[in-house]
């Protein structure tokens, strides 16, 4: 097994991770004027998994979620995110600093067995990848991460990002520029995010059956399959509800 996690250097805080985490601050504040609620559903101590929606064209919403949340909550969070994060300046440093996890076929399996609060988002690149058309209609999530919570007995916590979608709307794609550095698309979109109004809303918990970790294997794929879909219509209709609280996408 093979996993990179980048943490912290309390000592050697690089200004590149500083200026990130200013922007980031002044971006959830003042900007996007983030409301989060409901995170007295997230363990203060102990292991818990969080799947949030992904959404917008350059995938700023795991940058905010990560911001706001380990404000809130006064303890580490780590998140997991594409090795294309570790190729954008300051955000990479960002990255490295704050524990992000780049590389982990486990899906947090060790982490979470340390006790440790884990994060990603289950839509992977089709969430991010889709066309503002299809905003805030979540794609399949992907089955590792019900996995993980079956096998270890962390519970899933659902979280919500409402205003990603708007804050870098993808209008199309240029394939010939996504090659040229590889990427999976190279959207159209704004040259600056716009200052939608985010809402970002946590859940209460959802445990698998703790009889699932020493089941049979068919009976533990029914219980991954059976988490993974409750999760995915948890977090739709979490999406659906914070999307009606908006008079318009930007107040």
């Amino acid at each position: 097994m093979r996993y990179v996690i980048f943490s912290r250097k309390w000592d050697s805080v690089t200004w590149e991770s500083d200026l990130a985490d200013t922007l980031l601050g002044l971006l959830a504040d003042d900007y996007f004027r983030v409301e989060v609620s409901g995170t007295e559903h997230i363990p203060r101590t102990g292991p818990a998994l969080l799947a949030a929606n992904h959404s917008g064209a350059w995938g700023l919403d795991g940058f905010v979620l990560h911001k706001v949340l380990l404000r809130q909550l006064g303890r580490p969070v780590r998140v997991y995110a594409s090795e294309l994060v570790l190729r954008t300046p300051v955000l990479a440093a960002y990255a490295r600093d704050h524990g992000v996890v780049t590389d982990d076929p486990t899906l947090g399996r060790d982490l979470l067995a340390a006790g440790e609060l884990v994060a990603l988002f289950p839509e992977g690149f089709a969430g991010v990848g889709k066309d503002f058309s299809q905003r805030y209609r979540l794609r399949p999530f992907g089955p590792g991460f019900a996995t993980t919570a079956v096998l270890t007995g962390a519970p899933v916590v659902p979280v919500s990002i409402v205003g990603a979608e708007e804050t870098y709307p993808k209008l199309g794609e240029i394939g010939a520029l996504a090659r040229r550095f590889g990427l999976p698309y190279f959207p159209v979109t704004t040259p600056v995010p716009l200052p939608a109004k985010w809402y970002i809303s946590v859940g209460e918990p959802i445990h698998a059956p703790a009889a699932a970790r020493t089941a049979s294997f068919a009976e533990r794929s029914a219980a991954t399959r059976r988490l993974c879909d409750e999760v995915w219509f948890t977090v739709q209709g979490m999406v659906d509800r914070d999307r009606e609280r908006r008079t318009t996408p930007f107040w």
